[in-house]
């Protein structure tokens, strides 16, 4: 599946559920794993598996493969692989601890994401 409908596909299903601080990384100079990191916040346990369940069956409907699906028993991180993107939902402060937007330090993939729903860009930072 071409990366640009896998990432529309995972920023939809994440918006459908309501996640927060939405934002999309492009790692293909950083890793030849995958080539986009996709980071949201649930606002409880019950959410954030919602949120991640609801991106793998989007994945899956539109033809694309699931690998990997770790973290639902927590609820506190749950990870989705699809193969060329990486989908981490987590509570925020998980996110806030493990910092791995930063960690990875990747570009922002310049995508339309409801500004409710998207990570606001700081100053500092470039789209």
């Amino acid at each position: 599946m071409d990366i640009r409908k896998l990432q529309r596909i995972i920023v939809d299903a994440l918006v459908e559920i309501k996640g927060k601080d939405i934002v999309v990384f492009n790692t293909e100079k950083l890793t030849d794993q995958f080539s986009r990191a996709v980071f949201a916040s649930g606002t409880s346990n019950r959410h954030t598996v919602a949120l991640a369940e609801n991106v793998k069956e989007k994945v899956k409907a539109a033809g694309g493969s699931v690998i990997g699906f770790e973290g639902k028993e927590s609820g506190e991180w749950v990870l989705v692989d699809c193969g060329d993107a990486i989908v981490h939902v987590m509570q925020p402060q998980i996110r806030e601890y493990y910092n791995l937007e930063e960690v990875w330090g990747a570009k922002r993939v310049n995508m339309k994401i409801d500004p409710e729903y998207a990570l606001p860009v700081r100053k500092t930072e470039k789209a």
